[in-house]
């Protein structure tokens, strides 16, 4: 009789949803911002269409920011936030 194997037990829960492999969202700095009502339903309805978490689409939103500043500024901004990484 053939020997019935079973596949790999997988690990309960959600995996880890970082923006990075391995990184786990909760470890991420928090933030708390206010907005009008109305960006706010509009972030609601745009996790809701595309299935993106809202923090994914406010970080696409900052980086859209980003690469459509000057590129003296964009070295500014990259130059600063690196200092404050060190910073910690």
């Amino acid at each position: 009789m053939p020997v019935k194997r079973t596949p790999p037990r997988r690990r309960a829960g959600r995996p880890p949803a970082g923006a990075r492999e391995g990184e786990k969202v909760k470890d991420y700095p928090q933030r708390s911002i206010r907005m009008p009502a109305e960006m706010k339903a509009r972030l609601n309805a745009l996790s809701a269409v595309t299935g993106l978490a809202q923090w994914r689409l406010i970080v696409e939103a900052i980086d859209c920011f980003f690469h459509d500043l000057p590129d003296n500024d964009r070295e500014l901004v990259v130059g600063l936030s690196q200092r404050l990484m060190k910073a910690g």
